[in-house]
């Protein structure tokens, strides 16, 4: 029998016996109870014979060992199968619809864990080079290395520096049972409860599955653990991917992980083995240097990840399409950096495949010169502007209040509130006298906005809006009053992204959906189709907006797209939003924190990002009109006094007409059109005051009406008076033969 074959019957031994006593603790403690009784009966003198004294030595040892044995017991060790299942990582990953990896996410903060390597996925050469650092000895042992242990305690009692004897098994069963390296405990007890924890894991484990467990387990560099972590942190690589060098340097990382560059070049010279080791220290400074990222992946849709990835270990499939995704970032990188930090720092884009809901783009910020970048854009809420007026419009045509070829009044009008005198006025402070709805809402001409809503009504649009999916307006109509048709209330670009779809879709409105497999709700009606595709073709024609946005700005596109685009107050926020017959997409640029952009606007701001990517959407497939629904009838209708071209125009079914012409004065409303409300006039100290008079115009039927400024009598409305107002707040009002007041207007001199 060899020295090896002895030991190995000698452990299966002390193992049985291991296990009766383990079995029969109480047992134990009665036998002991009874010897010591005996002996205090009959004393010293009775017990200490020859016989006597062997039985009691040997006694006395099967105690001392039974005692040793219990004290020194490990905890009990899982199987590998538990251990793998148990297996959670810090991380968590979001694939795009094709199964592409866009971003992932870190949920677990105790420390940065990867998904579990299998040994298979780990190079050789790594794999080798680790074993060969730990415990080269790994594949001929049971669990514990006796050479490396007998070296250790000859190096001790010699006085010479220790060297390592723990073994990969060791190592495992401490990671696995961590009262098994206990800080500032490393006495002998401890060392004899990691062995015979080795022993057990050995008896129930492979090879393979302890090296495969160690991989994993073992701390490499700060709270990197594992070598996937380690691999993907240090390196940028994949465990596959790691060659030789990199398998030193982790070896060498591993006696001590918050070793400097050059104490870790050093190790991985020594255990290279090599002469020349000048390569490795550069290596150690670059490995070591600043952190890379722990996930392969282009971090596509970062604010999206840390909405959807809560949960450690999590693989969400969104609906997403990485190539859209980045072409959106692209879009809107390209335009920031063209406008400028101090102009706009922020933006945000949403593309949706019209026909399934699914979200193909959510780009809620890129970064950059943002002073925001962890606010969410696509999510955040923010002041509508001009991009709810479709739904306004929408609205009137389905209640036959008004048709696209109606005639709307963009003159100064000062309309009460509970606040005081309401006074729209348009982006460019200028007014365009009678207009089409047609031009109205392709300009974005805001008091025909206003007088639009006088028809519908503010309640029922608040109510109409909620139904479209605008769910940040949560008080009632009258909240908001009659800034709701410029769009006072907050809203959430998703949202917009969501509503505007519902007019590709003939007035459906549904939920979008990000993640596949999600159910949806069945569509709702929002509006008519014959309202909905009427108010598409007013988005969609280049002509009706070119008097406000120019007949070659970025909303124009080479195939058909219905677009509106919206400032909010004080230029906080810019949209752009639109649709073709296959996608929609929303655009917002702005500042996260609140403060207005500069020399930004609607063209100018979010159009362009729009546009490009409407451009990439269609590559090869342009956008096509949608068909007409039944119930709409097509007229030529002609304007009269040139007011605007002849044209094709269309009707609600039975609501048509042929002309437009201008009604009788007798048949208007007097009101005054000059001073415009709101105005503020400044006198100039170089041109002589009596040169500085104001003219008062009044339109309609005022014959017999007198004007009265500041409670002053001007003479009558047909006079025309020339008037010369100190400086301050003025009120000019127009009052009928009985002394009530048909008109005014407040404006201010300084």
């Amino acid at each position: 029998m060899t020295a090896k074959e002895a030991f190995d019957h000698f452990l299966a031994f002390a193992r049985r016996w291991t296990k009766r006593i383990d079995d029969a603790p109480e047992a134990l403690h009665a036998w002991l109870g009874r010897e010591r009784t005996a002996w205090r009966e009959r004393g010293w003198r009775g017990v200490v014979t020859p016989p006597r004294m062997v039985g009691t030595v040997l006694t006395l040892l099967f105690v001392f060992s039974a005692a040793f044995w219990w004290a020194t017991r490990p905890p009990a060790l899982p199987d590998y199968a538990v251990v793998r299942a148990g297996w959670h990582p810090s991380e968590a990953w979001l694939y795009d619809r094709h199964g592409v990896l866009i971003d992932s996410s870190r949920v677990d903060y105790q420390a940065r864990r990867l998904a579990w390597t299998r040994l298979e996925d780990v190079s050789p050469a790594a794999r080798e080079i680790l074993v060969a650092a730990e415990d080269r000895r790994f594949r001929d042992h049971g669990g514990i290395d006796w050479m490396a242990l007998t070296g250790a305690l000859r190096d001790r009692i010699e006085g010479k520096r220790g060297r390592g004897a723990s073994t990969l098994s060791m190592q495992v069963a401490a990671y696995l049972a961590p009262d098994l390296s206990v800080p500032g405990s490393r006495g002998m007890r401890e060392k004899l409860r990691q062995m015979r924890a080795a022993w057990s894991l050995e008896a129930r484990w492979s090879k393979d599955q302890i090296l495969e467990a160690y991989l994993n387990l073992a701390g490499f560099r700060g709270e990197a653990q594992g070598i996937g972590a380690a691999a993907l942190g240090l390196f940028g690589k994949t465990p596959a991917t790691l060659t030789r060098d990199d398998a030193l340097l982790l070896a060498a990382l591993l006696p001590s992980p918050r070793a400097n560059a050059f104490e870790v070049a050093r190790r991985a010279c020594a255990l290279s083995r090599e002469k020349d080791c000048t390569r490795f220290p550069g290596a150690a400074a670059s490995m070591l240097g600043p952190a890379r990222s722990l996930a392969l992946d282009p971090g596509l849709a970062p604010h999206l990840s840390a909405a959807l990835l809560t949960r450690p270990g999590a693989k969400i499939t969104t609906t997403l399409d990485a190539g859209i995704q980045r072409a959106a970032i692209t879009a809107l990188r390209r335009q920031l950096q063209g406008l400028g930090g101090s102009r706009a720092r922020d933006g945000a884009v949403v593309v949706v495949d019209n026909a399934s809901g699914d979200v193909l783009a959510y780009v809620g910020g890129i970064g950059g010169e943002s002073t925001a970048p962890a606010v969410d854009g696509a999510s955040a809420y923010r002041q509508a502007g001009s991009t709810l007026k479709p739904f306004l419009y929408a609205m009137g045509i389905e209640k036959g209040y008004l048709t696209a070829a109606s005639i709307l009044d963009d003159s100064p009008v000062q309309l009460d509130t509970a606040s005081g005198l309401y006074v729209p006025q348009n982006y460019d402070k200028a007014f365009k006298g009678p207009v089409s709805a047609r031009i109205a809402l392709a300009g974005s001409l805001n008091v025909p906005a206003v007088r639009t809503l006088l028809l519908t009504g503010v309640d029922a649009f608040r109510d109409r809006l909620w139904d479209t999916g605008y769910r940040g307006l949560v008080e009632d109509g009258q909240y908001y009053g009659y800034s709701l048709a410029l769009g006072s209330a907050e809203v959430t670009l998703m949202e917009q992204v969501a509503a505007y779809r519902s007019l590709a879709l003939e007035g459906r409105w549904s939920p979008l959906r990000l993640r596949m497999g999600a159910g949806t709700d069945a569509p709702r009606r929002t509006t008519t189709p014959q309202a909905a595709w009427i108010v598409a073709d007013m988005l969609a024609d280049p002509n009706a907006r070119a008097g406000t946005f120019g007949v070659d700005s970025a909303l124009r596109l080479p195939f058909w797209a219905a677009v509106k685009t919206g400032t909010s107050k004080a230029m906080r926020d810019n949209w752009c939003i639109g649709f073709t017959d296959r996608f929609t997409v929303g655009v917002w640029v702005g500042n996260l924190e609140g403060d207005p952009m500069r020399a930004v606007s609607g063209t100018s701001g979010a159009a362009p990002v729009w546009r490009d990517v409407m451009l990439a959407l269609h590559q090869g497939s342009p956008g096509r009109a949608p068909p007409r629904p039944d119930g709409i009838e097509e007229r030529q209708v002609r304007f009269a006094a040139g007011m605007e071209q002849p044209r094709r125009e269309y009707f609600l079914k039975g609501t048509g007409f042929d002309r437009v012409a201008f009604a009788p004065a007798e048949s208007r409303r007097p009101r005054i059109v000059n001073p415009v409300a709101g105005s503020v006039y400044a006198l100039d100290p170089d041109i002589p005051r009596d040169n500085q008079r104001l003219a008062i115009s009044v339109s309609g039927q005022a014959l017999g009406h007198r004007l009265i400024l500041d409670r002053r009598d001007l003479g009558t409305a047909d006079s025309r008076p020339l008037i010369l107002a100190p400086p301050g707040k003025h009120r000019l009002a127009l009052v009928d033969l009985d002394g009530k007041v048909i008109d005014q207007v407040l404006f201010t001199i300084r």
